[in-house]
């Protein structure tokens, strides 16, 4: 999404793995960046191409679902680094007061303090050359469809409810009283973990959400609270990390990619993964992966929302992480890692999975078998372990009699569960997760996993018998 006049550029720059959105603005020579990513290559050379400087930096709070590149920018800019009130950090920043004002060339840009989502969590409204309100970016105040949680960052005696009501208040004090027209431009959309009901669209107008969304249109201060907080499902483990860095600061990413793009030949990587201990993460397709891998490996796909799987399922951010990557793959792999804040990639297998193969190094192998196998199967054998590692509410809207809810959100938790004589059928709704649970599975030593290829989706298609969330959850057989 771009917009653009002769006063004023507009562009959104919007990561899907993320489901993250960057604004760039610029306005007669002078631009500023809402929300960048950790990687600033790509806002520095945009300002050079428009002739511009970058001025300010504008964080609309201290993210917890990915490191922020204000720091980074600001060194290479010399932008400023704007934060709203209330925020406090560890580098140079000017904190706004509520209602400051900044200019960008002919543009005017408003601090609207709207704390809720987190305690500093601030709106930014511009306004055209006549003053006229045009948009907000409202980052994770107001998304689209939604708005944001408020358990992330509970102060002092402050519970989620609290913090619920102040959004409340944030909303109706500062944003609805702006003007229909007004185009809100969220930091977020669907697939982010900071809402639980976003829109796929990435922006609307003010007046059309007041019609939608849900939050919007709840007729008290109480039923406000109470449909925000029913539901939340705990935030993933390296939020509170990666909030950490934004807030303290972090390494430079250029070192990370000095660390990380270290090429490494079988006998090296090898040697390296036995001296460090590092994790071996294979970003590869989950069906290229199936058919060989590294013993011990675990597949994350580059190909789905690997950065958030990363940052789910690899709980300690200073894990060395040896990478196994397709061909030309390894700046981006690098990349995606450093926006979730793991920054300790020490190198990378050289020639790929082939290398390993050729040197004569082991492999392994996981059965991935079709939706029609799984259910021929299933008619001879009902008593099988078949576990459906969705959401809890994927699983809740629709799912397998014979199936058991087993989130790979929660692995961790539940693979003390796992018997290591018996064999289990793991299906997801597509197949890029089933691979993770499986890999996972193999690593700790469950070696009878099956994959079921292309997921829910395509068992369904089969026509086996479903139930809805009505029938009781199975518990895990003994």
């Amino acid at each position: 999404m771009a917009y653009y006049s002769d006063a004023m550029k507009i562009e959104q720059i919007y990561t899907g793995c993320l489901a993250e959105a960057a604004y760039y603005i610029e306005s007669n020579g002078e631009a500023a960046i809402i929300d960048p990513l950790r990687e600033v290559e790509s806002y520095l050379k945009k300002a050079k191409k428009d002739g511009a400087v970058i001025k300010y930096i504008f964080e609309t709070h201290f993210h917890a679902d990915f490191v922020s590149g204000h720091i980074d920018l600001a060194e290479k800019s010399g932008a400023t680094i704007i934060y709203g009130p209330t925020a406090k950090t560890s580098f140079p920043a000017h904190i706004a007061a509520d209602g400051e004002e900044f200019r960008i060339g002919e543009l005017t840009i408003q601090t609207l303090h709207t704390p809720g989502h987190t305690p500093e969590s601030t709106t930014y409204l511009l306004k055209d050359k006549t003053g006229k309100p045009y948009c907000i970016f409202s980052g994770d105040t107001l998304f689209i469809g939604d708005v944001g949680r408020p358990d992330l960052a509970q102060q002092g005696d402050m519970t989620m409810e609290d913090m619920a009501g102040t959004l409340y208040d944030s909303l109706h004090s500062k944003i609805l009283n702006l003007p229909d027209e007004v185009l809100v431009y969220p930091a977020h959309g669907a697939g982010s973990a900071c809402g639980k009901n976003m829109s796929k669209e990435t922006f609307d107008t003010l007046g059309h959400q007041k019609e939608v969304n849900y939050a919007l249109k709840a007729t008290s201060r109480e039923q406000f609270i109470k449909e925000v907080t029913d539901g939340i499902l705990p935030p993933p483990h390296y939020f509170a990390k990666n909030a950490s860095m934004n807030k303290h600061g972090y390494e430079s990413v250029d070192q990370v990619f000095e660390k990380g793009l270290n090429p490494l030949s079988p006998q090296a990587f090898e040697a390296l993964a036995n001296q460090t201990g590092a994790l071996l993460l294979d970003t590869r397709d989950p069906q290229v992966f199936a058919k060989g891998f590294i013993p011990s490996s675990v597949n994350i796909g580059l190909n789905g929302q690997f950065a958030p799987w990363v940052g789910a399922l690899i709980t300690d951010l200073k894990q060395p992480l040896l990478l196994i990557v397709e061909e030309g793959k390894e700046e981006e792999a690098l990349t995606r890692l450093a926006r979730v804040g793991y920054d300790n990639t020490i190198g990378y297998l050289q020639g790929g999975i082939g290398a390993w193969a050729a040197a004569g190094k082991d492999t392994d192998t996981i059965t991935s078998i079709s939706a029609q196998a799984f259910e021929d199967i299933l008619t001879q054998q009902p008593d099988i372990h078949a576990l459906d590692v969705r959401k809890p509410g994927e699983y809740e809207a629709e799912h397998l009699e014979s199936t058991l809810t087993r989130p790979l959100d929660y692995i961790n938790e539940w693979t003390s569960e796992m018997r290591p004589d018996e064999t289990y059928y793991i299906h997801c709704a597509g197949g890029y997760r089933s691979m993770i649970a499986a890999s996972i599975l193999k690593a700790r030593g469950i070696d009878q996993v099956i994959d079921i290829a292309g997921g829910y989706g395509a068992i369904k298609a089969t026509g086996l018998k479903r139930t809805d969330f009505s029938c009781p959850s199975k518990a895990m057989k003994a």
